[in-house]
């Protein structure tokens, strides 16, 4: 490692002489913003240089005269002329790159979900490729979007891959994520696993957060907002790259692309890969990754165009399931990287809670212009899920105080419960690790039709459809010394004596059914753009128990549940004159509620009872665009009635039941302001403010829950107004600055501020009147620090990245669920990471 540090750092000081320098900024022609990483290069030659974040170049030139050619893949590539007259440098301006239709790239519907600046009437903010190079470090891919208006992310327990995102104050269960126009919410639960998609970063071409409404014309209901995820496409032109990055904690990655750019025969293709592993800043967090992504496509004629994507990410880390008490962590020895779920067996680190999963996804995009008014683009996709998530069952030996620990909070002694599990004998073991697997297929079709009504007026309508089959259960993965384990769970099978890969404790599938479509209507001048659109699909689940119900039981398998959804919602923005513009939007849906509510106890219990939940969202926006400054101001209410609820219970007979409650409703709502100021050619500040306002808008008293033959079994209260939504911190600001140190290297502060984070809660435990406001963490505020240096080593160049994620070791708590007395001292919690670091290289070929 430390050769290799070296050696970048003799890298960085090499530096070229020239007499004469040329600067200028590249622009994307559509959406109005900055293009990182478009080439720049001295026509007739192989001087050249990539634009920064802010698509600012600085070249460095021999002559007094001559032409830059200026390229950027899916854009039409443009040569300018630059003069040199007087002095050695000279700004050329900005240089605008149009998207090239032609362009042999993925051609995905994702075109037609993302916002353009001044023109869609949603708040946005975009991440293009050379931001998240330079930014992702080791953290998890939605952590590049701390500094968004809105966003707030953490690394829940610290395992790889395993960050959760808020935006607005909900989670990923009330947020629409798309890769290159696929859903990939979980099609029972709407969580996103970022494990999934780990290796995403290295290919992703740009990130559109889109909040609120969102400018989705698929039928994807999301409370939230829309975060737009469009990879990188074939490489028109021929190479490629590889890199290598190492960091704290034993960090490793390497990985590249190549290309064969557009060949004589028409076709083209681009591979990428990675590899990415370490020991995890926090205990028994090891990790291990692989990431692919393959794009293979071909112009069919003058009027088709096909491309075929294929990428996964399978994984397998240690993780921390366990939030602890602040009291806890402070009487560990290792403190903040403190984690009670995993010890040493056999010498081996071996984890109690861990994670693998593969889930690769495959889509084949067809784009058919039709004629010059009318297009039709339709992707088919398909995604094949296997892993799950490890844990235990048997007797629990895994207190902090436990015996099988050499002192309080210590690793687990395995080779303990080994002994034990052996001396059982034909008793079997006591105590087993077991996995609980989510195996999945998914298979679904979109299809959008665009057709020019008029001039100014564009008609477009699309379908989504979507098959998923889940198959869940629990298997044994390590008997831990045992001859076997004994399981009643399967009442076709009550006497189980489970050996290694036998299904334990409940085997079910769900099966989901859903289609959806949209019709919308635009209207677009240079001054004034609008639209409203309508959106209506049907959710169908079903159940299927081969643990609870015997095999000959014509209740083992459900009938459909169908939940029908709609949603309704426009918007418009007026360019006021060339710097200003306003826009507002408004809507309302309706949206199915998850599996989970659908059937109740665990079982086929359908739940007849389970309501659409109702959502009803509005928005004004103001932005402002000049040569220096740029800024957007957001203000948003979004009232969420009847929100999924259930509360079990205790029938007369001794057999448990469930319930729904219906009538709970909150109110997010807030401001939002985010900034670009370019102080000088070589210094430019980032910054937002967002302050929210998200709590419980009611009471809700006197609901009484009958059982199956109708008598009453209680009356439920629950006293949630005005309580404070919990898990996110609904205040937060960044400022950020970058600085061309010299040309070619740059260097950047961020700082990050989050407040008013309120400890997570169950509403369902707030029964009592007057029930205090769920316990609020500690603000805290964090620094990164970050440095590119471009150089070249004979006609290759090549970029050194640095990144020092929480410069000065801040110890903060940045996760947080309430206990019964709301206050620190029965807080669950977990802190985050301390200082990280990462180096490493990028070299083009």
């Amino acid at each position: 490692m430390k050769k290799m540090l070296l050696g970048l750092f003799l890298i960085m000081g090499v530096s070229i002489y020239a007499q004469n320098t040329v600067t200028g900024t590249v622009l994307d022609g559509n959406m109005g913003s900055p293009l990182p990483g478009a080439n720049v290069i001295v026509d007739g030659t192989s001087n050249g240089t990539t634009t920064n974040f802010d698509g600012e170049f600085t070249l460095n030139v021999n002559a007094t005269s001559g032409k830059l050619k200026v390229s950027y893949v899916g854009f039409k590539s443009t040569t300018v002329e630059f003069n040199i007259v007087n002095g050695s440098q000279v700004d050329i301006g900005e240089i605008t790159l149009e998207e090239d239709d032609n362009a042999l790239e993925e051609i995905v519907i994702t075109t037609y979900s993302l916002a353009i600046d001044r023109q869609t009437p949603v708040a946005v903010s975009t991440l293009k490729s050379k931001e998240i190079e330079t930014q992702i470090s080791s953290q998890e891919f939605p952590e590049i979007l701390k500094s968004t208006p809105g966003v707030y992310v953490t690394k829940q327990g610290g395992g790889y891959g395993d960050a959760n995102l808020r935006l607005r104050g909900f989670n990923s269960e009330n947020i629409a994520v798309m890769i290159n126009g696929v859903p990939v919410n979980d099609m029972e639960n709407g969580r996103v696993y970022w494990s999934n998609w780990a290796g995403l970063s290295d290919v992703t071409r740009f990130m559109q957060v889109q909040r609120g409404l969102g400018a989705s014309k698929v039928a994807v209901p999301s409370i939230g907002g829309t975060i737009n995820i469009v990879t990188k496409t074939t490489d028109a032109e021929e190479g490629g790259n590889f890199f290598a990055t190492t960091g704290n904690d034993g960090y490793q990655k390497f990985g590249g692309t190549v290309s064969t750019g557009r060949m004589d025969n028409g076709w083209a293709a681009t591979i990428s890969a990675s590899k990415t592993t370490g020991n995890g800043f926090i205990d028994g967090t090891w990790f291990e990754g692989y990431s692919y992504f393959i794009n293979v496509a071909k112009d069919l004629g003058e009027d088709h165009q096909l491309s075929f994507t294929a990428f996964g990410a399978p994984q397998k880390h240690g993780q921390r399931q366990n939030r602890e008490l602040i009291r806890t962590f402070q009487r560990s020895e290792r403190e903040i990287k403190f984690n009670r779920d995993w010890g040493y067996k056999d010498g081996q680190v071996t984890s109690v809670e861990d994670n693998f999963y593969h889930k690769p996804q495959m889509s084949l995009n067809h784009y058919w212009d039709i004629s010059d008014k009318t297009q039709l683009s339709t992707a088919v996709y398909a995604s094949f899920g296997t892993g799950g998530g490890g844990g235990f069952t048997g007797v629990n030996k895994f207190g902090l105080d436990s015996d099988y620990r050499d002192g309080f909070a210590q690793p687990v002694n395995f080779d303990k419960i080994v002994d034990e599990n052996v001396a059982q004998g034909a008793l079997g073991s006591e105590t087993i690790l077991r996995d609980s697997r989510n195996d999945h297929s998914w298979f679904g079709g979109l299809s959008t039709l665009t057709t020019d009504l008029t001039d100014d007026i564009k008609l477009l309508a699309g379908l989504d459809l979507r098959y998923y089959e889940g198959k869940h259960f629990q298997e044994v993965k390590d008997l831990l010394g045992g001859q076997f384990y004994f399981d009643d769970s399967n009442i076709n099978n009550p006497v189980n004596t489970a050996e290694v890969g036998d299904k334990i404790n409940y085997w079910n599938d769900g099966i989901v059914l859903w289609e959806g479509g949209f019709v919308q209507a635009e209207y677009s001048t240079n001054e004034l753009s609008a639209f409203i659109s309508l959106a209506a699909s049907n959710t169908s689940y079903k159940r299927i128990d081969y643990f609870n119900y015997a095999d000959s039981d014509p209740e083992r398998e459900t009938d459909f549940q169908n939940f029908f959804g709609y949603s309704a919602k426009g918007g418009a923005n007026f360019n006021i004159d060339d710097n200003q513009n306003v826009f507002a939007n408004i809507g309302y849906f309706e949206r199915a509620p998850f599996f989970r509510a659908a059937f109740l106890n665990f079982r086929n219990d359908i739940n007849e009872g389970a309501e659409n939940q109702k959502i009803f969202s509005a928005e004004l926006g103001y932005g402002f665009r000049s040569s220096k400054f740029s800024g957007n101001l957001n203000i948003y209410h979004t009232r969420w009635n009847d929100r999924t609820l259930t509360q079990g219970f205790q029938n007369q007979d001794g057999t448990f039941g469930s319930a729904n409650i219906l009538g709970v409703n909150a109110i997010h709502q807030g401001i939002e302001l985010d900034f670009r100021y370019k102080a000088t050619n070589r210094l430019t500040f980032t910054g937002m403010v967002s302050l929210g306002d998200w709590t419980w808008d009611n009471n809700v008293t006197d609901v009484q829950i009958f059982d199956d033959e109708q008598n009453l079994v209680r009356t439920i209260d629950l006293y949630i107004e005005d309580l404070k939504v919990g898990d996110a911190a609904q205040t937060t600001f960044a400022l950020g600055s970058r600085y061309e140190v010299f040309p070619g290297t740059n260097v950047r502060l961020d700082y990050n501020f989050a407040g008013d984070f309120y400890a997570d809660f169950d509403p369902n435990s707030r029964t009592t009147p007057d029930a205090p406001q769920s316990w609020k963490a500690p603000e805290f505020g964090l620094f990164d620090f970050g440095l590119t240096h471009n150089y070249k080593i004979g006609t290759l160049n090549g970029t050194i990245i640095g990144n020092v994620n929480n410069l000065f070791d801040t110890e903060y708590i940045a996760d947080a669920r309430n206990g019964a007395t709301a206050t620190a001292s029965d807080a669950l919690v977990w802190y985050g990471f301390g200082r990280t670091y990462t180096i490493g290289t990028k070299i083009n070929f």
